[in-house]
């Protein structure tokens, strides 16, 4: 099963308290710093007025939270329950390419994108999380609707862009339970979990 390797202090159960929870796997210090490098490179190149990018965001999203058929426990316990009971691989993970994504409320994500045996894995990791949420009785909808991006700038005016960068790669070897407060742009580490070895 997924191996429990650490938390923080909780602050809430469920959505209370201005919450929410999504899985997620985390670059290595190396990427970030490639992430990093790159989200100003194409700032400048895009003449965006932005701020740095804050690199203790910086994530993949695998997967969000199941709806719930009947929760016994608070959503965060279900959750731990659910990653708790994991086995996946470890993967090496590679992002080529970046691109904007469709708008959403007023502003056009620009993302980079996983090459085509990241995205599977990232997909095979996805699809065994949701079915463990389904496990605990959390449902998890468009399971194979996917494209593992992880978001470098929003913008009004960002142009169509899709162009090769080069690799930004690392191992992925853990999963992490994420809590995303409401309307104060911050993120906490709930819990991680590490993968299978060998990679």
């Amino acid at each position: 099963m997924g191996s429990y390797i650490g938390s923080m202090p909780s602050t809430g159960n469920g959505l209370a308290g201005g919450s929410a929870f999504f899985f997620a796997v985390l670059p290595d210090e190396p990427a970030r710093a490639a992430i990093v490098h790159a989200g100003e490179r194409f700032r400048e190149l895009l003449r965006l007025s932005r701020s740095p990018l804050e690199t203790d965001r910086l994530h993949l999203m695998l997967s969000p939270p199941g709806q719930p058929q009947k929760l016994w426990q608070s959503l965060e316990s279900t959750l731990v329950e659910a990653a708790d009971s994991v086995r996946a691989p470890c993967f090496e993970f590679a992002l080529d390419s970046v691109m904007r994504l469709s708008a959403r409320e007023g502003q056009h994500p620009l993302v980079l994108c996983a090459d085509d045996p990241s995205a599977a894995a990232a997909l095979k990791l996805r699809k065994a999380i949701a079915e463990a949420q389904r496990r605990v009785g959390l449902v998890v909808p468009a399971v194979s609707l996917y494209l593992p991006h992880i978001v470098l700038l929003h913008g009004q005016s960002i142009d169509a862009i899709h162009e090769s960068i080069p690799p930004i790669s690392w191992t992925v070897r853990e999963f992490a339970l994420i809590r995303c407060f409401f309307g104060r742009s911050r993120y906490e580490v709930a819990r991680r979990w590490a993968l299978d070895m060998p990679c």
